[in-house]
């Protein structure tokens, strides 16, 4: 696959307009906790209909979709947050959906995949990750929907960005969770568009952090990858047709353990009275640890969609 290019303010200025309306405006919301490195603001994407940014991207370019386009359906891969994205989106235009999932995905987001009417096909790891390799799942109809390497998706996400500057114009450092790299580069187009001296950052948890390893190596870079409690970011490598951007546009990747993700869902939910999920609360560690700074930080808090088991555990000091 071509490297994507940069996607310009233009396009993600269009992508709010025709997802207005569609998706929720979410809170820029002041963590309450004291002797932090900085102030650090919460910017609550576990808020939105489907627990999940993804939404913005999927609204994105099903508002944008062709109806000639959507006459066999869509498809997409993911683990499950996109796929709830694109499911609540194909709902809204009254066309088919089917997601393939891999055998690791969590309970949670499969039920909610079957209520927003998405049709699963569970494959195994390789194969999942296959397709959003390819583009394309053999023998499947229908338009495929990429979770993360779509400029559409990716303007989508952008959006979240001019948000953030909306509410909070002198920002210093914002920080993303890392997963195929749409929500990163979106929100650092539109941020480095907008005010160019504030500092990005991905953010990622040590069991599958293939960004900081690229960012090490100069180059994409394959990584070993440990299936964790945080499941909704990290996988085996950073995508080439994502890199050049990636490179470009943020500055570092901040890598923080399952026990610093785990002690910030807890400090989420027991000071700011807000759930997410372990990549969402990724962010948020990586602010407690002062590597973003100590002026103005905020952290994309990219979802909430966990487990009510796994949570339980969490709160109670374990990990699961």
């Amino acid at each position: 696959m071509k490297p994507i290019e940069r996607i310009t303010i233009e396009e993600i200025h269009a992508a709010r307009e025709r997802t207005k309306g569609s998706i929720m405006r979410t809170p820029l919301v002041r963590l309450n906790v004291n002797n932090a490195p900085g102030d650090i603001y919460t910017k609550l994407e576990n808020l939105q209909p489907i627990g999940s940014f993804k939404i913005r991207g999927a609204m994105s370019v099903l508002s944008a979709a062709a109806p000639e386009s959507l006459r066999n359906g869509v498809y997409t891969a993911s683990a499950g947050n996109m796929a709830q994205g694109v499911a609540f989106a194909a709902g809204r235009r009254g066309v088919e959906c089917h997601v393939i999932v891999p055998d690791t995905a969590p309970k949670t987001k499969l039920a909610a995949i079957e209520r927003l009417g998405g049709r699963i096909i569970k494959v195994p790891y390789d194969t999942w990750w296959q397709v959003m390799v390819q583009h394309s799942y053999a023998g499947m109809a229908g338009t495929f929907i990429h979770p993360f390497a779509d400029r559409r998706v990716i303007a989508g996400n952008g959006v979240i960005g001019l948000e953030i500057l909306d509410d909070l114009p002198d920002v210093d450092s914002v920080i993303i969770p890392y997963g195929g790299g749409g929500l990163c580069v979106g929100i650092a187009s539109a941020i480095t568009s907008l005010k160019p001296d504030t500092s990005l950052y991905a953010c990622e948890v040590e069991s599958a952090a293939p960004l900081s390893a690229s960012f090490a190596a100069g180059a994409p870079t394959a990584i070993a990858h440990t299936p964790s409690f945080v499941d909704g970011i990290g996988g085996r490598s950073v995508f080439p047709e994502m890199w050049p951007m990636v490179r470009a546009l943020l500055e570092d990747s901040l890598v923080v353990s399952l026990d610093q993700t785990a002690a910030a869902i807890r400090l989420l939910i027991e000071r700011n009275r807000v759930v997410a999920e372990g990549a969402g609360a990724v962010s948020v560690a990586a602010a407690l640890t002062g590597r973003a700074g100590s002026g103005k930080i905020v952290c994309v808090i990219s979802g909430g969609n966990i487990d009510s088991s796994k949570l339980v555990k969490i709160l109670n000091g374990e990990l699961p």
